[in-house]
C-alpha cells in the first residue's frame, strides 16, 4: 500500500488541532462561568499571561531589538501574528497622533469551525488576542489597550483588533535595592 495519497499538511492539521482546542476551552469557561462578561474577562486575563511569556520566544525567534516608534511596534505585532498564528493582519486605520491603529484580518484560523449561539452575541470570542498584545507589550514597557471594533463571527466582512498606546513603562527596580 502507498501512503502518498494520504499524506497530510502537518502545518494544516495543527492549525486545526489549536481552532478546535480553543473552542473547547471557551465553551468549557461558558459552562464555568455561566456568565459572558466574566468569559471575556477570563479571555483577556489568559491571553494576558500567554503573551507576558510569548514575547519571549518571539524576540528569540527574530532577533528583534527595541521598538523605535509605535509604527514599528505594529510591524513586530504583525510579524507575531505571522509566525505564531500563520496569519498576516494588515495595519491600518491609524489615529491622528499616531497612537492608535487596527489590525485587519481577512480570516482568523480561532474562529474557522465556529457559530456563536444566540445567548452569546457579547461573547468577544477572541479576547485571548487582545490580551496577548496587552501581555507581550507589557514586557517589553509598554503599555496598549486593545479591543475588538468588528468580528466576522457577528456578521461583519472582517475582524479588526484595535491597539492604543498608553504610555511608556519605567524599569521598576525592586523595593530596597539601588
Amino acid at each position: 500500500m502507498s501512503r502518498q495519497g494520504a499524506r497530510l499538511d502537518a502545518k494544516k492539521v495543527n492549525s486545526e488541532l489549536f481552532t478546535l482546542t480553543y473552542g473547547t476551552l471557551v465553551s468549557q469557561l461558558l459552562k464555568d462561568y455561566e456568565n459572558v462578561d466574566e468569559v471575556n474577562k477570563q479571555l483577556e486575563r489568559m491571553g494576558y499571561n500567554i503573551g507576558i511569556r510569548l514575547i519571549e520566544d518571539f524576540l528569540a525567534r527574530t532577533g528583534s531589538g527595541r521598538c523605535y516608534d509605535f509604527k514599528d511596534t505594529a510591524e513586530k505585532i504583525q510579524a507575531g501574528f505571522r509566525i505564531f498564528l500563520g496569519v498576516s493582519p494588515t495595519i491600518s486605520n491609524w489615529g491622528p497622533g499616531g497612537d492608535e491603529f487596527s489590525l485587519i484580518f481577512e480570516s482568523n484560523p480561532l474562529t474557522e469551525f465556529v457559530e456563536l449561539p444566540d445567548h452569546c452575541l457579547n461573547l468577544k470570542y477572541c479576547n485571548i488576542l487582545a490580551g496577548v498584545l496587552r501581555g507581550a507589550c507589557e514586557m517589553v514597557q509598554m503599555e496598549v489597550t486593545s479591543w475588538f471594533v468588528q468580528d466576522q463571527l457577528k456578521g461583519d466582512n472582517v475582524t479588526e483588533l484595535r491597539v492604543k498606546f498608553i504610555k511608556r513603562l519605567e524599569d521598576a527596580i525592586p523595593a530596597g535595592e539601588d
